[in-house]
This record gives structure tokens, C-alpha cells and sequence, in this order.
């Protein structure tokens, strides 16, 4: 077995003050068969009471609101995770799978990891590369997959902050750039396209010193689940061309990104914004402490002494400013 102690770090910073906040986050890794969230904790400056509930997929959602005048807003998830080994993977399934997974589909509820999504849906750049790739039902499904992992590494360029969360996959299929996001929504749309129910995953990759992925370490990370018959949901890492097992980390599933942002909020004022985001994983083959030494940034120590601070109150006269901009 594996051990993960997570730290995530998102700073907001506003150019103007702001009087208020409201903020959903899904940064909570998820507990299944193989995988179990031995501890959490949800830190927030100005300090806030966090409320948590499960969405329809089994994801642990926080959400909170600061009521007072801010310029800053900080969350700091820590989590330990322990991950069991998952079982082996064969190479094929054999052709007579098809049918066994239009049956397992028929016969189940996934029919809205068949449909088009916000972010993973058809268009004429993706009909275009499905016929580049000579994507069509053939073999087995596995091997399907499989191959549609490893030629969906080849033809991106891994290019950080090429697009943006919103950027539609076609700024990526058309540049042939982009990151896990754009690469795990091409991926998506694709193996919908042949009846391959299909979903997003959000969490994190552990790094070691012998592993060489093209994605981030300092960032979340994104791969794709595709059901298979015999096997259930099977994670797919096109990015890296990777089997998703014990170094990916889960916290959220879902029909795409705008099911699973790590954070998702409003706030009230007229500003400028800036976000940050660190992410720190680290491994051990028995159970972790999180560590009290300061990580990157430098700053991480000052931030979680602030999300004890209570939230500033407005002032008669800073409640009628923030009122007469709203107008």
C-alpha cells in the first residue's frame, strides 16, 4: 500500500476590496475500494465555517461564506490518502466485450457519461481527428482505449497556461497543444463518440524522482475513467500516457470539468482578481504526519496563520461605497 499526505493552496487576491464571498470547493479526496481519505482539514482566511455535503456523483463538497470585507481570500486543503493496489489490467478483452458493453450500459445508469457535455462534445475539429485517428469500433474495447491513450499522447504538445479552464477542446485539437484538462475532454468526447461511457476525473499525480510525466507536479491534474466490461471504470491518463494507478489520487468525477472545479465561487465588488495555486504531494510506504516545515511558496507558513483571523467588518461608510458600486 501507499501513503499520500496532500497540501493545496488556492490564494485569491482582489485589487479592490470585496464584501463578500461565496465559495463552493471539491478538494477532498474521494474513499472507494482502493482508495481511502484518512484525514481532511479545510482552512479559509478570513475565517469561515465550512459546510460539506456528497453531489449526485459521491464527491465531497465544501462550501462556505465570508460575509465581511476582504482582499484577499485563501483556502488551504490537507489531506492523507492511502491507496491499495489495484488490480492488473489485461491488454484485451477479447472482441466478444462490444456487446458485453452495450449490455452492462443498457443495463446500468451511464447514460449521461454518453452524452455531450459543457466541455466534451462534438464538433468539426473533433469529428476531424476521429477520422485522423481512424477512431471506429474495432478489436475490443480495452484495446481500443488503450491505443486511443497512446495516440492522444503523441499528438498533443504538453504547453502549460496554452489555454484557459473555459477554453473550448478545439483551441487545443486545432494547436495540437494544450494540458490534462483539454487532453482529458478530447479523450472523452472520443470515446463517447464510439459508445465508450466515459468521465472526468479531477485530483492529483504523485511525482517521484523516477517518474517522468509531462505534466506539472505543482498543479491538480486531470485524467479520464472509461467503463469496460468484466472491469468496471478503468482511469486512463492520456497526458502521460499512463495507466491511472496507485500515484493518481482522486478527489472528484464527473461528466467534465464544470462538474469538478476545485473551486467555484462569487463574490460581491467591483475588481480585478488574481488566483494562485500550489500543490504539494508527498509519499511513504506507511502512514505520514504532515510535516510543520514551510513548503512552497515561501509564504505558505504566513497563510495558514491568517486562516485563523477572523473576516474584517465593513464600516458604515465602506457598506455605503460597496452599495453605491453595486448600483
Amino acid at each position: 500500500m501507499h501513503f499520500y499526505s496532500i497540501r493545496h493552496l488556492t490564494r485569491f487576491r482582489y485589487s479592490n476590496s470585496i464584501s463578500e464571498s461565496i465559495m463552493e470547493t471539491r478538494m477532498h479526496p474521494r474513499s472507494d475500494s482502493h482508495q481511502q481519505c484518512l484525514s481532511f482539514s479545510l482552512s479559509v482566511s478570513p475565517r469561515s465555517r465550512a459546510f460539506t455535503y456528497r453531489d449526485h456523483q459521491g464527491n465531497n463538497v465544501h462550501h462556505f461564506d465570508i460575509p465581511g470585507e476582504h482582499n484577499q481570500l485563501v483556502i488551504i486543503a490537507e489531506s492523507v490518502v492511502e491507496q491499495q493496489p489495484l488490480p492488473l489490467i489485461p491488454e484485451d478483452l477479447g472482441p466478444e466485450a462490444w456487446e458485453e458493453l452495450d449490455q452492462t450500459v443498457c443495463a446500468g445508469d451511464y447514460w449521461e457519461m454518453l452524452l455531450p457535455s459543457t466541455f466534451a462534445l462534438p464538433s468539426p475539429a473533433l469529428l476531424s481527428l476521429a477520422d485522423e485517428l481512424e477512431l471506429k469500433r474495432r478489436d475490443d474495447p480495452l484495446s481500443l482505449v488503450r491505443e486511443l491513450n497512446q495516440r492522444l499522447f503523441d499528438y498533443f504538445e504538453y504547453v502549460p497556461r496554452h489555454t484557459r479552464v473555459d477554453s473550448p477542446i478545439d483551441d487545443a485539437i486545432l494547436s495540437r497543444k494544450g494540458v490534462c484538462q483539454d487532453v482529458a475532454h478530447t479523450m472523452i468526447a472520443l470515446l463517447r463518440h464510439v459508445g465508450i461511457p466515459a468521465r472526468y476525473v479531477s485530483g492529483y499525480l504523485y511525482r517521484g524522482s523516477s517518474d517522468h510525466d509531462r505534466s506539472t507536479p505543482d498543479a491538480t491534474h486531470a485524467w479520464v475513467d472509461a467503463l469496460m466490461p468484466r472491469l468496471g471504470w478503468v482511469g486512463f491518463d492520456p497526458t502521460n500516457n499512463l495507466l491511472a494507478q496507485h500515484r493518481h489520487i482522486r478527489t472528484a468525477v464527473g461528466r467534465d470539468y464544470a462538474d469538478v472545479p476545485p473551486t467555484h465561487g462569487i463574490f460581491r465588488g467591483k475588481t480585478n482578481s488574481e488566483l494562485y495555486v500550489a500543490v504539494r504531494v508527498e509519499a511513504g510506504d506507511r502512514l505520514p504526519e504532515l510535516e510543520q516545515k514551510t513548503p512552497i511558496p515561501k509564504d505558505w507558513s504566513v497563510l495558514v496563520e491568517s486562516a485563523q483571523e477572523g473576516p474584517a467588518r465593513l464600516t458604515p461608510a465602506r457598506k455605503l461605497q460597496q452599495m453605491q458600486q453595486q448600483q
